[in-house]
């Protein structure tokens, strides 16, 4: 049974994407088995749609994971909703199938469901992820993203994908798309930083407008092994009022914060290599938090921001420096 099928949302080209999502990004001291393993467990315990990217570098095993499932008769494929990225190195429009084939390649499928621009900096075309200069600074490229975004349409015309979207774009950059001269498809999501510290309410409210969805990454806080985290800031899940909170519900800080952005309509994604933690994280369809518990939780934002990013702050296509 398709434990999400209920709890999905439609988006603006018709098809329909599972509110709560497992994330693979991990530090890249995690073994790449550890992702096969804790992806095959999470579509056991029912997640059903699955969030990566070319740039995590771990698609083949995301792919054998998905296989191994489907062959045990767990799932279909179209039961899965999987989800990869355009990577800056590839945003020439010549170039952006490519990086959706080597994709579909390392996973062995014919399509994926959704094809994210993953961030809106265009950077130099090459085998280097990050390319740099002899004094270590990021060599960007200066590519239109209207130009790159129709090459998005292309491939979803050709069948390599099912919808298109964005992520880390600012309100700003999404708007240079929709008012796009001859714009055939609107994203239909923008992917973003949105947690209790930095809850993107003005950035929730554009997209909502525009009938596009905020999908939620690093819900959670975010791991500070990871080389693009900045270090030393507040754990999100110890904060005191979301623990008052989840001890009055007899819940999980995670589930509560989880259920926070469910209940504000956004698109979460909950990342774990454990699996008691991988199978709690999916029980938030069975509680409510009231509207006083909302409030609360509301305030908490400082817009804090856990993903700079900052070695790409000099691009000016860098999308922290507005409001949101």
């Amino acid at each position: 049974m398709n434990a999400t099928r209920h709890f999905s949302v439609k988006l603006n080209d018709g098809h329909f994407m599972p509110v709560l999502g497992f994330g693979t990004s991990a530090p890249s001291k995690v073994a790449k088995s550890k992702m096969e393993e804790a992806l095959k467990i999470a579509i056991d315990v029912g997640y059903r749609h699955i969030d990566s990217a070319y740039l995590y570098g771990h698609e083949e095993e995301i792919g054998r994971a998905i296989h191994a499932k489907i062959a045990n008769g767990v799932v279909k494929r179209e039961d899965l909703f999987y989800t990869t990225k355009l990577w800056g190195t590839f945003f020439r429009p010549e170039l952006v199938r490519s990086n959706l084939e080597m994709s579909l390649r390392k996973l062995q499928l014919t399509y994926v469901d959704l094809f994210l621009i993953h961030c809106p900096i265009a950077l130099k075309p090459g085998k280097e992820p990050i390319p740099k200069d002899t004094d270590g600074k990021v060599i960007f490229d200066t590519v239109d993203i209207c130009n790159t975004w129709e090459a998005l349409e292309k491939c979803k015309e050709a069948g390599l994908t099912k919808s298109i979207g964005v992520s880390n774009f600012n309100f700003k950059q999404l708007q240079k798309i929709l008012n796009k001269p001859g714009l055939k498809y609107k994203p239909v999501c923008n992917q973003v930083e949105c947690h209790l510290y930095l809850n993107q309410s003005k950035l929730l409210d554009f997209c909502k407008s525009n009938d596009i969805v905020l999908t939620a990454y690093a819900v959670l806080g975010s791991d500070p092994e990871k080389d693009w985290v900045t270090k030393n800031y507040p754990v999100i899940l110890e904060d005191p009022v979301l623990n008052a909170i989840a001890a009055k519900h007899q819940r999980t800080p995670a589930q509560v914060a989880l259920r926070y952005q469910l209940q504000r309509g956004v698109v979460v994604l909950a990342k774990s290599f454990n699996e008691k933690r991988i199978r709690e994280n999916f029980q938030i369809f069975d509680f409510q938090l009231p509207p006083e518990d909302m409030k609360r939780l509301d305030g908490l934002n400082r817009n804090l921001r856990y993903f700079q990013n900052a070695f790409f702050a000099d691009h000016p296509d860098y999308p922290f420096f507005d409001e949101y």
